[in-house]
């Protein structure tokens, strides 16, 4: 019998005498112990150092945004659910893509090259949007010098022990997104007006399969968010974490819970779930930023909670 006299106090409790090993694998908790779980929080970071090691092109390969020892998780991740990433290809070789998800959302950042996945394919050129459906074989060839931007919800899969399901019956299947047409879609958008309830002018990507949740993918969201000249975003929070890639913006910032995070190009920031922040733009051309959220979770969570301030 314990001698703790505070239930928040006592240490996990063990069968007294299992019978065989599914008994013995048994936990006990209680309510003063099981709820005071203390884990490191999700830090706000803007990642340079890694899209400078992508434009040095020394090699082919991913290079990741990680992280997992902020958080304390065994695994890469940019978020307890996201991994973010740089690929680089260089001219004439080719990249292995096939990733342990459900879905990865992909950039073009500079660079010319074709993709193969399954029985599919498609020719890649810069500032092009694409996914893929994790675990099915694919892979990218560049014809010149390439970089992309990826996140994906490996870590989600990591921390469940599971693995992407593949065929019909899979969340997601491959999507392109060229560059023409969402130029195009952002340019309808930018003809309507935003009224006080909307976050600005942003395109939103969906697909076939996700049309109904409006999401990208079954847990994640994709928007490409913009800033006119000399304007900024209100401040606001939403309960996802954030992903964002700074496509165009000079010289522009966030700032994420009171800390101002510069922007420079091709830059990674990450903002915590619940965090205050707000962009801005100072500059004289429009702001263009990439942002991927753990948003499809809270969607259908019903835990959102987006709010300006």
């Amino acid at each position: 019998m314990s001698t703790v006299n505070d239930m928040a106090e006592m240490p996990v409790q063990l069968p007294r005498n299992p019978a065989n090993a599914a008994e013995a694998r048994s936990r006990y908790f209680n309510s003063g112990n099981a709820f005071n779980i203390k884990l490191p929080p999700v830090p706000g970071r803007i990642f340079t150092d890694e899209p400078t090691s992508a434009f040095a092109l020394e090699k082919t390969g991913f290079i990741n945004c990680d992280l997992s020892a902020e958080m304390q998780c065994p695994f890469p991740a940019t978020t307890p659910l996201m991994l973010a990433r740089y690929a680089v290809i260089k001219s004439g070789e080719g990249l292995d893509t096939t990733l342990t998800n459900t879905a990865s959302i992909w950039y073009a950042i500079k660079g010319k090259a074709t993709l193969v996945v399954g029985d599919e394919n498609a020719v890649l050129g810069k500032a092009d949007v694409f996914l893929l459906p994790g675990g099915v074989p694919s892979a990218i060839t560049a014809s010149e010098d390439s970089i992309f931007w990826l996140v994906g919800n490996d870590p989600q899969l990591m921390f469940d022990a599971s693995a992407p399901i593949i065929g019909d019956n899979a969340a997601v299947s491959f999507v392109h997104y060229p560059a023409g047409e969402i130029s195009h879609q952002l340019d309808v958008v930018y003809g309507t007006n935003a009224n006080a309830s909307t976050s600005g002018h942003a395109l939103i990507f969906s697909a076939e399969k996700t049309q109904a949740s409006r999401n990208i993918a079954t847990t994640m969201t994709l928007s490409l968010n913009t800033l006119k000249p000399r304007s900024f975003q209100p401040p606001h929070k939403h309960n996802s974490a954030a992903i964002t890639l700074v496509v165009n913006g000079d010289p522009a910032y966030s700032m994420v819970a009171d800390a101002k995070c510069a922007w420079s190009p091709w830059a990674t920031l990450v903002t915590p779930p619940a965090a205050k922040h707000s962009h801005h733009n100072d500059g004289d051309t429009r702001a263009e930023f990439l942002i991927v959220q753990d948003g499809g979770f809270h969607y259908h969570a019903r835990t959102m909670g987006f709010e300006f301030y």
